[in-house]
Formats: structure tokens, C-alpha cells, sequence
């Protein structure tokens, strides 16, 4: 394959909708990168669950694609599938500082490109993933176009991101303390995409057999302040366009603080944070893929099958 990275002109490009600020991304990610590892706990868990899923698709991969590598924890839950699952594992980041990083830490080839603008042929790997990196793209849908056209005929996308109920606590505090001590509110926690538009998405984008699901993971913290250096830890603070651009008062924060525990807080002031979890799943397109029986072609009626009584639409159903 070549590795060769096709330099894109971001700045002449028209953007449909900008709500993050992708710079701020990379810039957030080149920070985090030297102490990823002691914030990345929630990174791993996703790509445990993802990798889960990927071993549990009876097919080998020659070519596979990570894209959004961090510092390489898919990379590393793979190492634990067998030596045939996927020959070739190229890796991706937005951020040049993280995919240095996770070529030295799994020994596998990393290169710098943005997850809205993949510099990749058409119909290159038959296996597409990406852990906890695609909630943060502008154009979703568009970058979902990018990845199935990058896909060979029947190859596989598997993806985790987070959902609309992720930080919904942090979201609330943020609305109350800033109510109460400002004279409005501005954007705080990133709108993450609904479980019920994913498969939709997929679908739009020209995936075959979409699927979409979800976990809730909860994560306890002795107060809110832990979560937000985590978060920061993460690289996942806030880069939304709107955001506001002055520093945060520290009264307003302490604020955040106290409606976070009141609202949220045990006795002993352990907080919850809830973190929704949305898996992808979809195929490129392939001539042997099964289709969906067209309606009214069943031979068992539902009623056999479920081995219960059926009656007519109007028909009184005797006790």
C-alpha cells in the first residue's frame, strides 16, 4: 500500500455546517497526548466492546483501516484476535503528536489524516474502524460517504462514538450555574448524534445491513471536578465554534461544582457521569450479501412460528 499523505487545502474547502472547531481538536489532542495514558480508561472500554464485535464476524481482513487512532488502543485489543484475523492494520489520527505515538507503542503504521477528508482510494480495505473519534467530525454523514467508498465491495465498517445522553449531569449543572450566575448560558458539552438517526445515517451514506445499538456506561467520580480533568485528559473538553472564548470565572465553576453534586451526588458526594455509547455497524455494498425478502413472500405464517393463536383485525377475541 502506498503511504504516501495527499495534503489537503482545508482552509479553501466549503464546509457545509462547522460546529466544532477542528483546530482546537488537534490542538487539544497534541496536548493530551503525553498523558493519554492516564486518562484513557473509557477509550479502552470502547475499544474492548468494538474489537468484541469485529471477533465475533466470522471472516479474515487482508486490509483494515483504524481511523482516529489516539494512541492506539484499538491497535493494541486486536493484537489479541488471532494472527489471521487482519493482515495489514494502518492507523489514523488527526493529530501528527498521537499517531507518532501510536506507531512507537504498537509497531504499526500511523499516518496524519483528518477524519473529514480521508486521503484514501476507493475500494482499498475490506475492514473500516473507528473507536471514539467520529462525534467530533463536522459533517458526519460526508465522512460516513468518505469511509463506505474506501471500503471494498462486502467490507465491513464497525465504529463507537458517543450518543446524545453522554455527560447529560455535566450538561444540566453547566445550565443551572450559569442561569444563576450569568446573564445567559452558552455552549458547554458537545451535541452528540441520537441513537435512533445512526442507522439512518448509515443508510444515507450507501451502507448495506445497517445496524445500530448502544451501551450506557457510568462512570463515579469523587466530585465534578475529577471528570472534568479527565475530560481534558481525554482530550475531549470543549471545541464547539460557539463556545465562549473568555476563561471561565472561577465563582461560575465552583458553581458547576455544587449543582452537579446537589442535583446528582450521594450522600457522600460521589457524582455519576454517564457516558451513552452508540456502535456502528454497516457493509459496503457486495454482490453476495443477503437481500430482504420482498413483503408478502413468507411461506410460515408468524403466528406458527410463534406458536400462539391469530385472529382477524375486528374479530372479538373470546376470553
Amino acid at each position: 500500500m502506498n503511504n504516501t499523505i495527499i495534503q489537503f487545502d482545508i482552509d479553501k474547502m466549503v464546509k457545509q455546517i462547522e460546529i466544532f472547531d477542528r483546530q482546537l481538536l488537534r490542538l487539544r489532542r497534541e496536548r493530551a497526548y503525553t498523558s493519554l495514558s492516564e486518562h484513557d480508561f473509557l477509550f479502552k472500554e470502547m475499544a474492548k466492546r468494538l474489537v468484541d464485535r469485529l471477533a465475533d464476524i466470522r471472516r479474515n481482513f487482508s486490509m483494515a483501516l483504524d481511523v482516529g487512532c489516539h494512541n492506539g488502543f484499538v491497535a493494541k485489543e486486536i493484537k489479541h484476535l488471532p494472527n489471521e484475523k487482519i493482515d495489514i492494520l494502518v492507523q489514523t489520527d488527526f493529530s501528527s503528536k498521537m499517531a507518532a505515538d501510536s506507531k512507537n507503542k504498537t509497531g504499526i503504521t500511523s499516518i496524519v489524516a483528518d477524519e473529514e477528508y480521508l486521503p484514501f482510494r476507493d475500494s482499498t480495505f475490506d475492514l473500516i474502524i473507528s473507536c471514539a473519534s467520529l462525534h467530533h467530525v463536522n459533517d458526519l454523514p460526508g465522512s460516513l460517504i468518505q469511509i463506505k467508498r474506501a471500503l471494498k465491495p462486502d467490507g465491513v465498517f464497525l465504529a463507537a462514538l458517543f450518543g446524545s445522553s453522554t455527560l447529560s449531569e455535566l450538561r444540566q449543572a453547566w445550565l443551572v450555574a450559569e442561569s444563576a450566575k450569568t446573564d445567559g448560558v452558552s455552549p458547554r458539552v458537545s451535541p452528540f448524534i441520537d441513537l435512533r438517526e445512526a442507522a439512518g445515517l448509515l443508510q444515507r451514506a450507501g451502507f448495506a445491513l445497517p445496524v445500530a445499538d448502544s451501551d450506557t456506561l457510568t462512570v463515579t467520580y469523587q466530585n465534578p471536578i475529577k471528570l472534568m480533568t479527565d475530560l481534558r485528559g481525554m482530550g475531549e473538553s470543549n471545541i464547539m465554534v460557539d463556545r465562549q472564548r473568555t476563561p471561565t470565572r472561577r465563582d461560575t465553576l465552583k458553581a458547576v461544582s455544587q449543582a452537579y453534586t446537589k442535583l446528582f451526588g450521594n450522600n457522600q458526594g460521589i457524582v455519576p457521569a454517564t457516558f451513552q455509547i452508540i456502535y456502528l455497524t454497516g457493509w459496503s455494498p457486495g454482490k453476495n450479501q443477503p437481500k430482504p425478502l420482498s413483503p408478502g413472500s413468507a411461506t410460515e405464517r408468524l403466528a406458527n412460528v410463534l406458536e400462539v393463536d391469530e385472529y382477524s383485525t375486528g374479530e372479538k377475541v373470546q376470553p
